[in-house]
């Protein structure tokens, strides 16, 4: 993990996701690729002001912004470099991602206010890195904290498994949480022993542990990593055959709303 993509916007959630990707540069020797996106939808003020006329206004204090973070991460010694163009931010971190290891944004949107990013969702769906959703609570990341993983036997929760591998590495513990659900098994669906044997090939050891579904998955997985004190929570992001609009209402986006700790989700 040698290549962390850092959102950079001035909102609630950065100085949890700022202190994340330090936590990860310091753990792993990683490069932090700043990315600080300009949105182009907020160049035209409310109050008739043009775009032509506002851009230089926001570039200010882009500019003001890039200046306070820099001074914060020489004092790190941390290393790092930094891209600032007008440009939408989901756009921009899916192209930045194409060669980084993990992208590192907040949990919600820091536009609207929203308690959930869309940006977050964008990201785990159209890039083919790892997305590491961080709640603005967070103080801090561990990566010797026991980690829980979030398993459906989706492809989407293997994938998050496998790029996973260099974190659970570094944990004090693992455990495969299966949460119980009323259906039948699909033929395609691989069972939580089988993710315990592939981290057992890469040196991991973990626990399985099934949860009956007595109430929402959500709620069963925050409470199972409350439970273990654990440090993220790994899982597929969304599902492969449904709009993103419809997916976006279930465990992926109520773990967005409520989880604390932050979320290591892969598509």
């Amino acid at each position: 993990m040698r290549s962390i993509v850092l959102h950079i916007h001035d909102d609630d959630c950065f100085e949890a996701r700022f202190q994340a990707a330090l936590d990860l540069s310091k753990a792993f020797g990683s490069h932090i690729d700043c990315v600080q996106p300009i949105p182009i939808d907020v160049s035209v003020d409310i109050y008739g002001m043009g775009g032509a006329e506002m851009a230089p206004i926001l570039r200010d204090n882009a500019d003001i912004f890039q200046q306070r973070v820099e001074a914060r991460l020489a004092s790190e010694a941390a290393i790092w470099t930094w891209t600032q163009e007008f440009d939408s931010s989901d756009h921009m971190l899916v192209a930045h991602s194409a060669l980084a290891d993990l992208v590192v944004l907040g949990t919600s949107d820091p536009m609207v206010g929203s308690a959930v990013s869309s940006i977050a969702g964008q990201v785990a769906i159209h890039a083919q890195t790892p997305v590491l959703a961080v709640p603005g609570a967070v103080r801090s990341f561990d990566v010797s904290a026991p980690a829980v993983v979030a398993w459906n036997g989706s492809v989407q929760s293997s994938h998050a498994l496998r790029a996973a591998v260099p974190l659970l590495r570094r944990a004090a513990s693992v455990q495969i949480v299966a949460v119980e659900e009323n259906r039948a098994t699909r033929a395609y669906e691989l069972s939580a022993t089988a993710g315990a044997e592939f981290l057992s090939r890469h040196g991991v050891d973990c626990e399985i542990v099934a949860i009956p579904n007595r109430s929402r998955p959500s709620d069963a997985l925050r409470q199972a990593a409350e439970m273990r004190r654990a440090g993220h929570i790994v899982m597929g992001a969304y599902g492969h055959t449904r709009l993103r609009e419809t997916v976006f209402g279930g465990v992926t986006r109520e773990l967005l709303a409520h989880s604390s700790v932050p979320l290591f989700l892969c598509h």
